[in-house]
C-alpha cells in the first residue's frame, strides 16, 4: 500500500532518513525519528547507494488514470449544484445513478455507482438528504413563535430553597 503524503513529503521524508544514517545514527533510530519501518530505512539506503539521489524520487501513483480530468471534475460541481432538477429529475435528490446518468450525458464517459461514490468522496462530496418542509411553512412566524412563546412555556430547571 503506498504511504500517505504528496509526492514532495515523501521524497524529503526519504532524504531526511538517509541524512541521519550519513550522521552516524543507526537504522532503528531513523526508522523511529522518521516514523516508518527498520526495512523501509534499509530499502532507502540500499536505492540512495545504487542510484543517489534519484534513488529517493517518488514512484508515480499506480493503477489507472481517472476518466475525468481535474477541469472535468470542476464542472461536474458545477452542474450537481444546480441541482437534480435542472437535469430533468421530478425530486431534488442526488442519487449515485442520476450522478453516473449526469456524467455520462455531458461528458460521454460511463461510471458504475460505486465508482461515483468513490469520486465524490475524492472531490470532498458527503451524503445528505435534503430536508422535508411544508410549503405552507411561514418561517416569520416560526421565529416569532421562538422568541415569545417557547420561552413562556420551556421548563427551566428548580432552584434548591
Amino acid at each position: 500500500m503506498r504511504p500517505k503524503g504528496t509526492k514532495a513529503e515523501l521524497e524529503a521524508r526519504r532524504r531526511r532518513a538517509v541524512a541521519m544514517l550519513h550522521e552516524g545514527r543507526t537504522l532503528s533510530e531513523v526508522a523511529r525519528l522518521v516514523g516508518v519501518s527498520p526495512s523501509s530505512v534499509f530499502r532507502w539506503r540500499a536505492m540512495y547507494q545504487r542510484a543517489g539521489e534519484e534513488g529517493l524520487q517518488a514512484k508515480r501513483h499506480p493503477g489507472r488514470k481517472p476518466k475525468l480530468s481535474a477541469r472535468q471534475r470542476q464542472r461536474l460541481a458545477k452542474l450537481l449544484l444546480k441541482g437534480p432538477r435542472s437535469h430533468g429529475y421530478r425530486t431534488e435528490l442526488w442519487t449515485l445513478a442520476r450522478v453516473a446518468e449526469v456524467i455520462e450525458e455531458h461528458f460521454g464517459v460511463l461510471y458504475h455507482p460505486s465508482n461515483v461514490w468513490r469520486m465524490l468522496r475524492a472531490m470532498d462530496w458527503s451524503c445528505q438528504k435534503p430536508q422535508r418542509r411544508a410549503r405552507e411553512r411561514d418561517e416569520e412566524a416560526i421565529q416569532q413563535w421562538r422568541r415569545q412563546e417557547w420561552p413562556r412555556i420551556k421548563k427551566s430547571p428548580q432552584r434548591a430553597p
